[in-house]
């Protein structure tokens, strides 16, 4: 009687799970059922990546429950711990507190802003690191943060995620200071996703239906060892729901800029609440001007009707991505100081 070679029906399983946990130890890759999102795919908050950015975080050191953020950080890898770097960016200043983070394969974590970086209204990059805290190639990293401010605007944003482009990071060992990496093609060294340079908010919603939409733009770039860039000049078009277009521009001196939107800002001939009526709504894009600028954001609206009328909601969102900046365009770069993690 000849023997068979072939496994039992029941051990098929096994055998399979032993064979995808085998392929993932060698390959870095999470043994999950499909095809791995491609790291040059276009960055973000639907993705993973090696560098996130969180676009607003907050805390009051007057009432920590009325303005406050939660944020969130996960490792989906099934194999692989990472070290992540943590940048706090000020907002208003620019200055930088940054702080370590160890993750342990398919670990969460998450902590108030309050807890870290109290009284400070920016926004958040982490960074996947290796053990001598240069920037490493670790596309598994997504993230969220609840964020909620005094003034009433409140909601959830998914971080914004960046993959690593590179197999290895190159300039960066135990000696290094710093390192410089760069948002651009795939084909560049040390490149991540490329920023983008032209954003969009859309479903902007009228002001006469108690709706305070909160708008933040960032410029993302400089060196966080010394500070980051500065936003600098914005264009823009406000346009209504028939298709009309109001330009505006504006200047800002910070790395994120926050306002609500009213007839004060932005700045349109005629006035906001004439291109977006009582019971109409409209959207708007903004254009970074430095050709090395690189900008994300998000809107968040506020309306104390939305528990008792049917057409009045509270809610958050990134902006959209509509253009990038590449090696065409001008790269956008960013300079990050190198000590190993303390964990």
């Amino acid at each position: 009687m000849r023997t068979s070679h072939m496994l039992p029906h029941r051990l098929f399983p096994c055998a399979l799970f032993i064979l995808l946990w085998v392929l993932a130890a060698v390959t870095g890759w999470a043994a999950d059922p499909g095809i791995p999102f491609p790291a040059n795919a276009a960055s973000s908050d639907q993705k993973a990546g090696s560098l996130l950015v969180y676009n607003v975080y907050t805390s009051s050191t007057v009432n920590f429950t009325s303005q406050n953020s939660r944020l969130t950080l996960t490792n989906t890898s099934d194999v692989a711990g990472i070290a992540v770097h943590l940048f706090f960016v000020d907002g208003a200043t620019c200055s930088v507190a940054d702080s370590y983070v160890c993750l342990t394969a398919n670990q969460t974590i998450n902590f108030l802003a309050s807890d870290l970086d109290p009284g400070v209204t920016g926004y958040l990059i982490a960074l996947a690191v290796n053990s001598q805290g240069c920037p490493t190639r670790h596309n598994f990293l997504v993230g969220d943060l609840y964020v909620k401010f005094s003034s009433g605007h409140s909601g959830n944003l998914g971080a914004e995620a960046f993959a690593a482009q590179y197999d290895a990071f190159t300039g960066c060992n135990a000696t290094s200071s710093t390192a410089s990496l760069v948002f651009d093609a795939p084909t560049v060294a040390n490149s991540y996703n490329p920023l983008p340079r032209t954003i969009a908010a859309d479903n902007l919603s009228d002001l006469s239906s108690n709706n305070s939409t909160m708008l933040v733009v960032n410029r993302i770039g400089g060196n966080l060892a010394t500070g980051a860039s500065t936003l600098g000049a914005i264009a823009g078009l406000l346009y209504d729901d028939g298709e009309n277009g109001f330009s505006f521009t504006f200047t800002s001196g910070a790395c994120q800029f926050r306002s609500t939107l009213s007839n004060n800002f932005p700045r349109t001939a005629p006035r906001f609440e004439t291109i977006i009526p009582a019971g109409r709504s409209g959207w708007m894009k903004l254009y970074a001007d430095n050709t090395t600028g690189g900008v994300l954001g998000a809107t968040i609206n506020g309306n104390p009707s939305s528990t008792i009328a049917a057409n009045a909601f509270n809610g958050a969102h990134n902006l959209h991505h509509l253009t990038y900046n590449n090696s065409g365009g001008g790269a956008v770069g960013l300079t990050i100081p190198v000590f190993p993690p303390g964990c």
